[in-house]
């Protein structure tokens, strides 16, 4: 599942797409790890008083997955996140089939850095996260597995 690739391994373009169903007990498991239990995702009440109607994810959670696909199929575990950015475009509810797609965007050999772009698209088409970001590529081999 995680390895350890090498800097000359990873090239733009390259490109993993994950369906995904967001689920309560994702969002519950989510919650309780972090601590956001906001209203609009844990109380139908609040939440159906909302421009949602309903009770909707957490759009970082969305954002966690997009991370945990690009270091389990397309880095590895060796570059570190410097900086991310997310866009929230759009509600995702619970039962929502999301397709994932991440991708290298871009790689620089000077500072060894590499960007990846990902979007998460509901069952209807609808995107509803996008998310850039860039990683550092230690110049020192990583340790082992």
């Amino acid at each position: 599942m995680y390895e350890i690739k090498t800097w000359d391994e990873i090239a733009i373009g390259d490109k993993v797409s994950i369906a995904k169903t967001i689920t309560e007990a994702d969002s519950a498991l989510y919650g309780a790890a972090t601590g956001d239990f906001g209203p609009v995702h844990v109380d139908q009440g609040y939440a159906s008083r909302t421009v949602f109607g309903q009770r909707i994810a957490s759009g970082i959670m969305v954002g966690g997955i997009f991370t945990s696909i690009l270091t389990s199929h397309l880095v590895g575990i060796v570059p570190v996140s410097i900086e991310d950015r997310f866009w929230f475009t759009g509600p995702v509810k619970f039962g929502d089939t999301l397709t994932i797609e991440v991708w290298i965007a871009d790689k620089n050999a000077d500072d060894r850095t590499i960007v990846w772009e990902a979007s998460a698209t509901n069952q209807d088409g609808g995107e509803v996260l996008t998310a850039r970001a860039t990683m550092k590529y230690p110049r020192r081999p990583p340790p082992s597995l």
